[in-house]
């Protein structure tokens, strides 16, 4: 039996750099795994460890505030944080990849009931091993074969209900992955193939003790040892004096310990095939309720995640991803998730149509919502490759192959170079990894230079980047670099500007506009401060030629 409601033809699959210690504590099926490995790492975990991340996944994670994402949709549950992290960080690049997760979210967001009752069946089933105690007494096959016939009669039951809810629920759903999966369960659990089960699992009780049968070996040894199934007696031969069949039989006395340790040697060796099997069986119910509980607790996310936003007012759409390459961003409304989930009220959004255009320099006043921006756009772009809706009234975009973050860091003492190197160094490492139809969002990268080097250090990596059909989004306050772009008309550019009211109050919208030789600093002086900044004395040289005043 195969989930396949994150992929339609293979279970969930995370990039290697994710499958980590606590991704395998996520496949174990053991509840409380996560935890110890998480606690394991937090005590491993070196005080003094660097403050700045390491690694894209980190990286990105800081700049674009992801934990607060994850936070969210996790709402305080660590496995569905794990989930939701590694969903995320996973993104998919094939939009018909896409449109499948899409619709299973749109059935789980119409029945968040049944997806919760869903998870939970799966929570309880991986619960049962806990019930029936764990591997280290099972070291013997009577052993092995009474914990798996146990664990197999808790997920029988669990089984039921699922086939009950397939039954019930398959005219409601209507996208391809539940319609598969309900199909299945059908399928596979047949009334006749689960009352065999139950049949079987009775007799794997040996309440009438075990019937085996075995061959002389070399040796004068036993050989070919294999559990039977008893022949049904008459009734007759039940009786105390009925017609019995004709039968060898020997009695062992009560103090033969060594006569008792033969007899439980050769019952092991009869009954070891059917522990296998039975433990093999019982294996392989585990990992689909395992991998059942692990995509569905990505859904589970996704759920508490849209009821966050929809109680706040927020719009949510599911955008139209399209191939990469086609240089396509049209976006309504669109707006920082991980902002407004710190904020009791609504946050901007703004118009986004940059359909054709590779390069997207965002300039104008400071706190005017140029940074919020960008990180309203690679949010949105790693949600929507996730399989999931996106802050938005309405999106239209092109797949991404890779999204990298290139952002301005504060002073750190752990430094060992000045800050420009720090910043050409992050620079050279995302030059190493990224690829075509990939998106780089810098947000005022080269800006701790002075600004003649830093327009030309920026437009080089601009330019290069642009070359290597790569969109690249950059917010500066560096007016050389942005107007010479600008001065260029380049058909493939989109200049757009935090708008700012005469009065110097910021709107937080972001149009289409010129680059501007300021970025109104005074504002920040005078809202900060309460009074307008001091001006120099303007000096002038009078010409020999003037009359001295």
């Amino acid at each position: 039996m195969k989930v396949f409601l994150l992929h339609r033809d293979r279970d969930f699959a995370i990039k290697p750099e994710l499958h980590d210690a606590i991704f395998d504590a996520m496949v174990s099926g053991d509840l409380l795994a996560i935890f110890n490995v998480r606690r394991n790492l937090k005590r491993e975990r070196e005080p003094s460890s660097p403050l700045a991340p390491t690694g894209n996944d980190a990286i990105l994670t800081q700049d674009l505030e992801l934990e607060t994402l994850w936070n969210a949709m996790a709402v305080g549950d660590e496995f569905l944080f794990e989930m939701a992290k590694r969903a995320v960080l996973s993104p998919l690049t094939d939009p018909h990849a896409i449109i499948y997760r899409q619709q299973v979210l749109r059935d789980c967001l119409e029945h968040p009931e049944i997806l919760r009752q869903l998870y939970g069946l799966a929570v309880e089933a991986l619960e049962g091993e806990r019930k029936v105690g764990g591997l280290w007494h099972a070291i013997r096959p009577d052993s092995i074969l009474s914990r798996s016939v146990q664990m197999l009669k808790l997920h029988v039951d669990v089984l039921k209900r699922l086939r009950q809810i397939a039954d019930n629920q398959t005219a409601t759903f209507r996208s391809e992955g539940f319609t598969r999966f309900f199909a299945m369960l059908r399928a596979e659990l047949a009334d006749d193939y689960l009352h065999a089960i139950d049949d079987h699992l009775r007799e794997l009780e040996f309440k009438r003790g075990v019937f085996e049968s075995a061959e002389l070996a070399k040796g004068f040894k036993g050989g070919r040892y294999a559990v039977r199934t008893p022949r049904e007696q008459h009734w007759t031969e039940r009786l105390p004096f009925g017609n019995r069949s004709e039968s060898y039989s020997f009695t062992i006395p009560p103090r033969d310990e060594n006569g008792f340790k033969a007899l439980e040697e050769i019952r092991g060796r009869g009954i070891n095939l059917v522990a296998n099997s039975v433990a093999q069986s019982a294996d392989h119910v585990k990992s689909f309720f395992t991998m059942l509980r692990l995509e569905l607790a990505f859904y589970l996310c996704c759920v508490n995640l849209h009821g966050i936003l929809v109680g706040k007012r927020e719009p949510v759409c599911f955008p139209q991803p399209l191939a990469a390459g086609r240089l396509t961003l049209t976006a309504e409304g669109i707006y920082d998730v991980c902002l407004t989930l710190h904020l009791e009220n609504p946050v901007v959004g703004n118009e986004v149509k940059a359909d054709g255009k590779s390069l997207v320099m965002i300039t104008g006043a400071n706190q005017g919502g140029k940074s919020t921006l960008l990180r309203s756009l690679g949010v949105a772009n790693l949600m929507m490759q996730a399989g999931m809706f996106v802050g938005a009234r309405s999106l239209s975009a092109s797949v991404a192959n890779g999204v990298f973050t290139h952002y301005k860091r504060e002073e750190d003492a752990t430094m060992e170079s000045g800050k420009l190197d720090e910043e050409l160094s992050r620079m050279s490492e995302i030059a190493g990894q990224i690829t075509r139809h990939s998106m780089l969002i810098c947000n005022e990268s080269f800006a701790s230079t002075n600004e003649r080097e830093g327009s030309e250090i920026a437009r080089q990596v601009v330019g290069a980047m642009l070359h290597r059909q790569i969109t690249v989004f950059f917010v500066t306050h560096m007016y050389d670099l942005a107007h010479s772009f600008y001065t260029q008309q380049l058909g493939n550019a989109l200049f757009l500007r935090a708008e700012r009211q005469p009065d110097g109050r910021r709107t937080f919208k972001v149009a289409e506009g010129e680059p501007l030789p300021t970025s109104y600093g005074t504002d920040s002086y005078r809202r900060i401060f309460g009074v307008e900044p001091v001006r120099a004395p303007t000096l002038t040289i009078a010409d020999p030629g003037d009359n001295p005043r």
